[in-house]
């Protein structure tokens, strides 16, 4: 049943995505732009769609925003139906470090030199977190239970391989625990991993390393508790401490967020393409959602985005293999 309602909302989601691009065709990206988000709803990749979308349509840079949800696989299903649209160039999906990690697991087969990159966005950060009513007051009381038995403390986070995943790895490691007995447990999307964590139900995780806006509404609400962050220095108005700060500074990755088009759209295409983003984030809309989800502005563009995103994937690749995640 469990594969059969996959199967289902991949299907879903292909219509989804043709459905948009159908009603774009003839019509250039300022008329009407197709935002792949390429996770279910509520997580950081639907995020940063969503929130793109809403300073797009409120500056009046793009006449019609949609959003179309393509979960699955660590984005690399988004991937695919992207690289299909060849020559579209009103649509781009939103991608970041999550993607690169479903891509060395499905084998490399398809990867972001398959498409047109378009621009580096922001940098997200990872929080450790854990329900407010948990034993584990702290980080060290967490990895002290732990390190008893690995395989008895299920962590939850996003996609399989995914910078979640990758963060669990690095902290057991950091931690003296073997990579290959964490015991892992992935969700589709931040939504999902907020509920198993605030639920009581049997087969739900009582740990979990997401981006901190998928906990952020808990977190300030008293349901979660977070117990480190994953960044250079503490987030501004949160006070929790960072892995540096805890003696774990080897726990390091940071999630970026940038955005991608199909392939074999023209030069012109793409600059239309960059200059929307240029101007997007010129607009007070963006400077809010920035500030709000504190997130860190990092752009690029053009070759040096494409040489960032080639560097990002052989270091991701390694990781894995380093970890003995593939």
């Amino acid at each position: 049943m469990r594969i059969i309602g996959i199967l289902a909302v991949i299907v879903l989601a292909v219509f989804a995505v043709r459905d948009a691009r159908g009603s774009a065709q003839g019509a250039g990206a300022r008329s009407q732009l197709t935002l792949i988000a390429p996770a279910a709803v509520g997580g950081g990749w639907d995020l940063v769609a969503r929130e793109s979308q809403q300073a797009l349509r409120s500056d009046g840079i793009v006449n019609s925003v949609n959003v179309v949800n393509v979960p699955g696989a660590g984005g690399t299903i988004g991937l695919s139906q992207l690289i299909g649209m060849e020559g579209d160039g009103s649509t781009m999906m939103v991608t970041g470090t999550v993607m690169l990690g479903g891509i060395t697991q499905a084998g490399g087969q398809r990867d972001l030199e398959d498409t047109t990159v378009i621009a580096r966005l922001a940098e997200d950060f990872e929080v450790i977190a854990v329900p407010a009513d948990s034993e584990f007051k702290t980080l060290d009381d967490l990895l002290e239970a732990w390190k008893k038995d690995p395989g008895a403390m299920p962590i939850g986070g996003g996609s399989a391989g995914g910078i979640d995943h990758l963060v669990a790895a690095q902290l057991a490691r950091a931690a003296g625990i073997d990579p290959e007995e964490l015991h892992y447990t992935p969700h589709s999307g931040g939504g999902e991993l907020t509920q198993s964590l605030t639920s009581t139900a049997q087969g739900t995780v009582g740990v979990g390393i997401s981006g901190y806006n998928d906990f952020r509404d808990l977190i300030e609400g008293g349901r979660l508790r977070a117990l480190a962050v994953v960044a250079p220095e503490r987030l501004e108005g949160v006070d929790t401490p960072t892995m540096e700060e805890l003696g774990y500074e080897e726990v390091d990755l940071v999630n970026w967020r940038g955005l991608v088009a199909p392939p074999g759209i023209s030069d012109a295409q793409r600059r239309e393409l960059e200059d929307i983003v240029d101007e997007m984030f010129a607009t007070d809309s963006w400077g809010e959602a920035v500030e709000t989800n504190r997130w860190v502005v990092n752009p690029a563009e053009g070759e040096e985005f494409e040489d960032f995103v080639a560097s990002e994937q052989k270091r991701i690749n390694e990781l894995m293999k380093e970890l003995g995640l593939v």
